[in-house]
Order: structure tokens, then C-alpha cells, then sequence
């Protein structure tokens, strides 16, 4: 005979909705996480796109200047490796070093080797700490910057005397050159020094502000006069802008590791929390020690626990197990009821020519039902559920 479940089959599958309502939680995070970064991006790229580049005409490029001086003579090249800066270095030649503080230690040192005793100009604009002492040794940056940006020249350098007042604030610098002219002093440390090369006729010029090259301020104060005279002295002027992504000088002295990278307090501060972190391990584990029974605090009923199991293989994808418990249970109710022992209720040879006879059946159909193979999906797990729950209500029947 054939049994045909008297339940409606019920699918456990995830649906759509279910999905979404699961995964919206992280979906707004990612999106809300994209939408600050595209903020912070376009935030930081608006204002200084173009910072101090004779090409860019935004308020903080310096294509002005570069347009002055080439009515003058002076032509502008725009360089943006290492290599090319260091060629360029002639007699002739005036090298602004837009950013020196990108540079690593080692590209400072050989910058400055090549720019040494060539009888040209260096202009090295807010050059810090990191970077003026390299390029110019005999010369230190303050840590304390100049409060103002508008300053008299207070100095003989003629350049200086003919600009006037000028936007050159920012890093104050002190020397050791004697010969060096100290101009635009605030609080008597200068903002503009010009340290002469005694080698090789030339002299390196420190700005502690880039103001007087930006396009929005180079028509106020003296701040044009004092540009074109610094960069113009000679008839060529190569501007290097560095860039971090400069690959054509490799040292491996400029390689570090990562934890090269990281702060020592870093180090310090994950070498304590790991210790607190075996400690606290240490303190809630559980000790050693053989095991002790213990009485449930609460009864839990037969049908929750017969749930939270089904869960578990929901759960788990576990569908050949669960079928597998539903067979065996199955079969261990039914042995009695139709007279065959229990220690042979899953034998087939045993269990279902008895069940046969008390249908009234030839069994074919009892086979893949109580000794079948796993279920594919869930729907056909429910519906073998359905199908042996109706097998023994059929067997219990009178």
C-alpha cells in the first residue's frame, strides 16, 4: 500500500525576505562606511589639488609665478622624480624642491650631494626638521613656527630689500653660517635664510612659507617681487615636485618593516594587552579537575529539547541525520506494535514483512520509507516527517 502524509508539507528554507531582514544591518553599515570615506575623499582632494604646482591654476598652484617668469626669460620645467632633479642640477639652473619632507633620508642626502659645489640655485620651500638638516647641514628648523605671516625683511640681502614686506611666516630656521643672510625674522629667528655654497659659487635658499608662490596671494604684499628675484637669478628653473610613489631610487636603507612603521607605544600597548588577555583567560577558565554531575536548576520539556535539536540540524545543513533519527525512532515505536522484538526493529528483513501483514500490504512502498536514502532539501525532510508520522498513526489504528 501506499502512504500519503496528511499534513501540509511546510518549507524551512530561507526566503528572500528573511534574508534581507538578516543581512540589512550589516548592508546600512557598508553602505553609511563607503559614503564616509567618499566624504573624507572629497573633502581632502578639493581644496589643495594642485598645491604649489607651476602648471595648476587653483588658488594654491603656483602658475602665476611660472607665467612672470617666463615674460622674464625664465623657463619653467616641471620634474617629479629624484633622478631628474639630480640631473638637472647645472650652473645655470635654479631647483625648487616643492615638499622636501617627502623625501626620505637617503634621497635628501643624495639630492644634496648632487646640488653641492654646481654653482646653481637650491630653493627648498618649509623644508622641517626631517628634511633641512640634510640639505642643508649648518642649518636647523625651530619647533615652534612663526605666529605671523605678513613680515618685514630686517636684512641686506638686496632681493629681500627691494620685495619689502612679505607672506613669508611659517617655519623659523637658525644657523651656523656666518656669511648667511637671515631675513624676515619673528621673535629674531628667521623665516627666509640664504646660505651661500662656498665651493662652488652657488647658494641654497630656505623658505619657512610657501605663501608668496600661491596664486591667491602672489599679488600682495611684496610677495611677487620676492619670488621672481629668488627664482629668477637664473635662466632656467626646474620645479621638483616629490611624490611618495617616486620609484626610481631604491635604497635599502629606506626599506623598513612594518613594525619598522609602527609607534613603539604601539608595541608596548599590544604586548600589555595581550598579558591582560591570558590573565583574564586564566582567571574565568574553567579548572582542572574530574567531573561532578549536577542537577538541572530547571525541568526542560521533552518537546523543547526535541526543538532546539532540530535547530542544530537546520542549523548545520544536517538533513541525513535528522531523517536518520526520525527512521530509527520511528522504527522502535512501531517493532512492538507489530510484534517483532526491539533489538530487530531496524533490521528490514525483520520489521517489514510484519508491517506488511498488519496493512494488509506487499511492503515495497515501507522500504524507502523506513530505510531509504537522506532526503535532498528540506521539503522532502518534512515531508518524510509527514509520511512516517502518518505510517504510525496508520499501524496504531484498530
Amino acid at each position: 500500500m501506499t502512504l500519503e502524509a496528511t499534513l501540509p508539507s511546510t518549507s524551512v528554507s530561507p526566503t528572500a525576505r528573511g534574508l534581507w531582514t538578516r543581512a540589512r544591518g550589516i548592508a546600512l553599515a557598508l553602505v553609511l562606511l563607503l559614503a564616509g570615506a567618499v566624504a573624507i575623499a572629497i573633502v581632502r582632494s578639493d581644496a589643495r589639488h594642485g598645491g604649489l604646482d607651476p602648471r595648476s591654476a587653483d588658488p594654491y598652484g603656483s602658475r602665476a609665478v611660472a607665467e612672470l617668469l617666463a615674460e622674464r626669460g625664465v623657463d619653467t620645467r616641471v620634474v617629479t622624480t629624484l633622478d631628474e632633479a639630480r640631473a638637472a642640477a647645472a650652473p645655470d639652473i635654479t631647483l625648487l624642491v616643492a615638499v622636501p619632507d617627502l623625501l626620505t633620508q637617503g634621497q635628501q642626502s643624495r639630492l644634496h650631494s648632487a646640488t653641492a659645489g654646481t654653482g646653481g640655485r637650491t630653493v627648498l620651500v618649509a623644508a622641517g626638521s626631517s628634511s633641512v638638516e640634510k640639505l642643508v647641514p649648518g642649518v636647523t628648523a625651530d619647533p615652534a613656527t612663526s605666529l605671523d605671516s605678513t613680515l618685514s625683511p630686517a636684512c641686506d640681502l638686496p632681493a629681500a630689500r627691494r620685495a619689502g614686506t612679505a607672506d613669508t611666516g611659517g617655519i623659523r630656521y637658525t644657523t651656523t653660517h656666518l656669511d648667511a643672510d637671515e631675513c624676515y625674522p619673528s621673535q629674531r629667528l628667521a623665516t627666509l635664510l640664504l646660505v651661500p655654497d662656498a665651493s662652488g659659487g652657488g647658494d641654497t635658499v630656505v623658505l619657512g612659507a610657501p605663501d608668496i608662490l600661491y596664486n591667491d596671494t602672489l599679488d600682495e604684499q611684496g610677495n611677487a617681487s620676492l619670488a621672481l628675484q629668488l627664482l629668477g637669478s637664473r635662466p632656467h628653473l626646474v620645479w621638483y615636485l616629490p611624490s611618495l610613489s617616486d620609484d626610481s631610487v631604491t635604497d635599502p636603507a629606506d626599506e623598513k618593516s612594518l613594525f619598522d612603521l609602527l609607534p613603539s607605544g604601539w608595541l608596548w600597548g599590544t604586548l600589555q594587552l595581550s598579558f591582560a588577555a591570558v590573565l583574564a583567560a586564566l582567571w574565568r577558565a574553567r579548572r582542572f579537575g574530574p567531573l561532578v554531575p549536577e542537577r538541572l536548576p530547571v525541568a526542560i520539556r521533552a518537546s523543547e529539547a526535541a526543538e532546539g535539536r532540530a535547530r542544530l540540524y537546520r542549523k548545520a545543513n544536517a538533513r541525513d541525520r535528522a531523517a536518520a533519527a526520525l527512521r530509527s525512532t520511528t522504527r522502535t515505536r512501531l517493532a512492538p506494535l507489530v510484534g517483532v522484538p526491539v533489538p530487530q526493529a531496524h533490521a528490514p528483513e525483520a520489521l517489514l514483512p510484519a508491517l506488511s501483514a498488519h496493512l494488509h500490504g506487499d511492503g515495497q512502498s515501507l522500504h524507502p520509507l523506513l530505510f531509504g536514502p537522506p532526503p535532498s532539501d528540506d521539503t522532502a525532510l518534512i515531508a518524510l516527517a509527514d509520511q512516517l508520522d502518518a505510517l504510525e498513526r496508520e499501524v496504531r489504528r484498530p
